[in-house]
């Protein structure tokens, strides 16, 4: 894989992981993250970049497209990973009540309008070198919210909206252009006791068979009972941003170990 890629939120978890797999499939890297750590400096190299910012500032995403042309002359890929508590937020929270104007405004800022400011930044460079892949990491509550996070499930839901609606659209005069725009499953929802982790950001605990699995009342009905590791849903998106994918667009990839349920029409124009 030839090609230049930017991720966001790739210090750890499912952006890491991301990283590592698409520098050993050789494309260049440049990670945004407001700090390194310890294993992404362990990939340090000619083909990849780390540039320290934080995406909540208006002005971040675009400067990191903006880098990674200066260092490596373009962009093929975007991987808008970063996502879950914003910059001094603890979650989770579990009434809707306490939250306030800045509570919604953060949330949004951190888990949508990075996004939305770095396709915004990252699609004009890609159409001038021909096409391009963007691929958005959401959430398992984007498509089934509980009473808790209220705000992060409405800007995952909001980002799945996203790709589904605008982006889906773009196209360059002359050509069409490809987005993988998928919304990843890889979430923690709840531990083997039933109880909610508190670290809602990289991995599904799923409920194994037995006391509260399948089959049983409250059971989620998960297949693998275990915890999905992060490698697996880098796997996906690699291969959304590898050409293997060129006709796979406007697509909501789920990665969630089948803890969601149920037949989806189609859209209308493809019916």
């Amino acid at each position: 894989m030839d090609r230049i890629a930017v991720v966001t939120g790739g210090s750890k978890g499912i952006g890491l992981s991301t990283v590592r797999t698409l520098r050993a499939e050789g494309a260049r890297v440049v990670v945004a993250s407001r700090k390194s750590s310890a294993d992404l400096d362990a990939l340090a190299g000619p083909g990849l970049v780390h540039l320290p910012v934080d995406l909540t500032d208006p002005a971040a995403p675009a400067t990191v497209v903006a880098h990674a042309v200066d260092v490596f002359g373009g962009l093929d890929v975007l991987v808008n990973n970063a996502g879950g508590p914003p910059p001094g937020v603890s979650l989770p929270r579990f009434s809707f009540l306490p939250l306030t104007d800045d509570d919604w405004r953060e949330m949004f800022e951190f888990n949508l309008f990075s996004a939305v400011r770095a396709c915004g930044a990252a699609i004009p460079v890609m159409v001038e070198r021909g096409g391009g892949a963007i691929v958005n990491v959401s959430s398992a509550v984007a498509r089934q919210p509980g009473a808790v996070n209220v705000d992060y499930s409405a800007a995952k839901a909001a980002m799945t909206n996203l790709d589904q609606g605008p982006l889906r659209g773009v196209r360059p005069a002359g050509r069409a252009r490809r987005h993988r725009l998928p919304g990843t499953g890889a979430h923690p929802v709840v531990d083997r006791r039933g109880r909610r982790r508190r670290r809602p950001r990289c991995r599904l605990r799923l409920r194994p068979r037995g006391r509260h699995g399948a089959g049983r009342p409250g059971g989620d009905g998960a297949a693998p009972g275990r915890l999905l590791d992060p490698q697996e849903v880098a796997d996906v998106i690699a291969l959304l941003a590898s050409p293997r994918s060129a006709s796979t667009t406007g697509a909501d990839v789920l990665v969630d170990g089948g803890f969601h349920k149920g037949v989806q029409c189609p859209p209308p124009e493809v019916r």
